[in-house]
Order: structure tokens, then C-alpha cells, then sequence
């Protein structure tokens, strides 16, 4: 599905988000971890657009690799950050985030960012998180969310009605924004999130809702002694 819509994924992303998912991406630099050259692993990387923002935001990056199942949406990423200044330190690779090839104790830091809703088995992507992650490293999962109410009446007529038919419009493919809203609904987020990401080992979990709580960062570390 994602390799179908890789044409039009970026443009429709900030049309449906009226630009703010690039602000809201670039957020996400804000909680890496406080060391510099940062080895950074990007899961559900996409056309590479998370790990873009962090890199323009001003990160600390010695190395960046994004993490895909959609070889299309890696071939815009690789021409995208092929543009950039910083190319030679990002890598582009297929590959399941619940079967990551990495070694234990690789990265400073984990990023995901609207893609754990994908994953098919959520425990086992966290899990593996953790076990890629260097001790006191750090884990930002950037998902959308449920606001509470009275936002969330406005939310969801725009989530059921709104959402599906501009993004399969513009995507020429209605059923995955249907997919998408669906998605929205249905996955756990704010304690309940934060619940499954302590099962998987995380400590100093916390969620930072955004834009009202229509999104949330979560961010979690891995013990000293993990």
C-alpha cells in the first residue's frame, strides 16, 4: 500500500496536516539524548522525512540509518537526501522493525514516527528497540493520537470524513486513507502507549501530546543496567 501512494506521500502528508507535520517532526530533535555525534536509527524511516527534520533542526548526527519495508518510499528518500549537505552520513535500508539486523547496544537513539501503527506485532518492534538501544539511550515514537473532548468530536468528523477523501484524492488511493483513519482510532496511545512501551523495558516513559493531542511524542530510555 505504501509502495502504491510513494509518489504522492509527501505532498499529501502536508496538505493533511496543513504543513505542521514538519514542525512537529523537527520537535522530535528536541528529546534526543544529551551526547554529541549521535548514532541514530529511524524505523518506518519513509522518504527519510523524520530523519531529514532532525538533521535541519540541528542535531548532534554522526550517522543515520532509516529503516523501511516500502522500497519505493526509500527510493524518493534516498533521492531526497541525496540533495542534502549530510548524505554521506545516512543509509537507507529494507528491512522489519520487528526483525532488526543490528547488533545490541548500536544506537544513541531510536526514532518512529507515525509508523508504529503499521507494525504488526507492536511488542516485538519495542522490544527490539530496546535491544538495538545503548544503555541511557533513548526511544521517540511520534503517533497520532485521541484529543480529548470537546476537541475530539471536531477531530473525528475530520478523521472519518474529511481525511479519507482529500488523501485519496490527492493519493489516488482512497482505500489507503481509509486505512489510515481506521488506524487512528483503534491504536492504544497517552497511558495506554506508555504501558506497552514499559512492558518492553523502557524506563522514564512519558508522553508529550501536541496539536491538542491529536499527536503524541513518547519518549522512553533504556536502563544502565539493561
Amino acid at each position: 500500500m505504501f509502495d502504491q501512494i510513494s509518489p504522492n506521500y509527501d505532498r499529501t502528508n502536508r496538505v493533511l496536516s496543513l504543513g505542521l507535520d514538519l514542525r512537529w517532526r523537527k520537535k522530535v530533535a528536541c528529546y534526543l539524548p544529551a551526547r554529541p555525534h549521535c548514532h541514530v536509527l529511524d524505523l518506518a524511516t519513509g522518504t527519510a522525512d523524520q530523519l531529514i527534520a532532525l538533521f535541519e533542526a540541528g542535531a548532534s548526527i554522526q550517522s543515520a540509518i532509516g529503516v523501511d519495508l516500502a522500497g519505493e518510499m526509500l527510493a524518493i528518500g534516498r533521492q531526497k537526501v541525496g540533495k542534502k549537505p549530510y548524505r554521506e552520513r545516512v543509509e537507507l535500508l529494507e528491512g522489519n522493525a520487528e526483525r532488526l539486523s543490528f547488533l545490541p547496544n548500536s544506537f544513541d537513539a531510536v526514532t518512529c514516527s507515525f509508523g508504529i501503527r503499521n507494525v504488526s506485532n507492536v511488542p516485538s518492534a519495542l522490544k527490539e528497540m530496546h535491544r538495538v538501544l545503548r544503555p541511557l539511550g533513548r526511544v521517540l515514537i511520534l503517533e497520532f493520537s485521541l484529543p480529548k473532548r470537546p476537541v475530539l468530536w471536531g477531530y473525528l468528523l475530520y478523521l472519518r470524513h474529511v481525511l479519507p477523501w482529500v488523501g485519496g484524492r490527492l493519493s489516488k488511493n482512497p482505500e489507503a486513507y481509509r486505512y489510515l483513519n481506521q488506524t487512528i482510532e483503534t491504536f492504544p496511545s497517552g497511558r495506554d502507549f506508555c504501558l506497552k512501551m514499559e512492558q518492553a523495558g523502557f524506563k522514564q516513559v512519558k508522553a508529550h501530546p501536541m496539536a491538542l493531542g491529536a499527536v503524541t511524542l513518547y519518549v522512553g530510555e533504556k536502563d544502565l543496567l539493561a
